[in-house]
């Protein structure tokens, strides 16, 4: 159980920071996907519009939530997929295992269960983040909100608790493939610069965190429709269902409406996510040193 709590720890410090960084680029991405069409020229237009309209601040609107929202998202990914792999060798106790050493199709399916697990603390999380996000840019919410905790209490009061869960279905589509491309992705790349002896242990910040970012753009990569649809669905009015609102997108934009906001998001996910793995395994190496 000491592992699970180091990996539970070295999740949430990996998850606070990553979040922080990267926060200003998913305001833009949120905006891009949730305005309406001809609102943004692109990803710098949005950016002026933000600062001219709310200035630098604006682009931290709602950050409370998604930062302690993404503390307990990386400790769940990161402990489920610790979990996972003992789960493993617990069934499996090959030399391999006991080492640390796993298949990529294990690494895969472990990473795709943790993404199905991690989707039940996002969705909430999300679904405030988001209508924070372009309440003050023109957005389809018709309710004003004054921060996290008032925006989720009219939710419930309104929808009830099962309301804090609209697009839940799209936030499972792109958790669950993009998280076994995540956690796949790293590996296999941390894996090539340590050679079959070496371990993560033996890796420099520099290469751990291009693994990590590498993973990152794989992660978004994976199935970024299902974000945009998850995005539109949980600020506009009305509730809607993911393949009606998958069909209103590509109606009205096509394919590439369903991809608003990916570059802006490949910007942001290369720092992030590099961040996110290096802070986790210099955690969890300072954590092993500790207990």
């Amino acid at each position: 159980m000491a592992e699970g709590f180091k990996e539970w720890t070295a999740g949430t410090i990996g998850g606070v920071v990553g979040k922080a960084i990267e926060y200003p680029l998913d305001t833009l991405k949120v905006r891009l996907q949730a305005g309406s069409p001809g609102q943004y020229a692109g990803a710098w237009d949005c950016f002026r519009k933000t600062l001219a309209n709310e200035g630098f601040m604006g682009l931290y609107k709602g950050l409370l939530s998604p930062v302690c929202g993404a503390g307990a998202e990386c400790a769940v990914l990161f402990f489920t997929y610790g979990r996972l792999k003992a789960l493993i060798t617990k069934f499996n106790p090959t030399e391999e295992h006991k080492k640390g050493v796993f298949t990529l199709p294990e690494l895969v399916v472990s990473g795709f269960i943790a993404g199905g697990a991690v989707a039940h603390v996002l969705t909430p999380v999300e679904l405030i983040k988001c209508r924070l996000q372009v309440q003050e840019a023109g957005g389809a919410v018709v309710e004003r909100y004054n921060g996290p905790v008032h925006c989720a209490k009219r939710i419930i009061a309104t929808e009830g608790i099962k309301g804090l869960f609209r697009g839940h279905k799209g936030t499972l589509l792109r958790e669950m493939p993009g998280n076994a491309a995540w956690f796949g992705v790293y590996e296999v790349v941390c894996k090539w610069f340590h050679g079959p002896r070496g371990t993560k242990e033996d890796l420099p910040a520099w290469k751990l965190m291009l693994a990590g970012g590498v993973s990152g753009m794989a992660y978004w990569t994976a199935f970024f429709p299902a974000d945009v649809v998850k995005s539109q669905q949980q600020i506009v009015a009305e509730k809607e269902a993911f393949s009606t609102t998958f069909k209103r997108i590509y109606r009205n934009g096509g394919v590439r409406a369903l991809y608003a906001g990916w570059g802006i998001t490949m910007v942001r996910a290369l720092p992030s996510n590099a961040v996110i793995f290096c802070t986790y395994e210099k955690s969890m190496v300072a954590l092993n040193q500790l207990m």
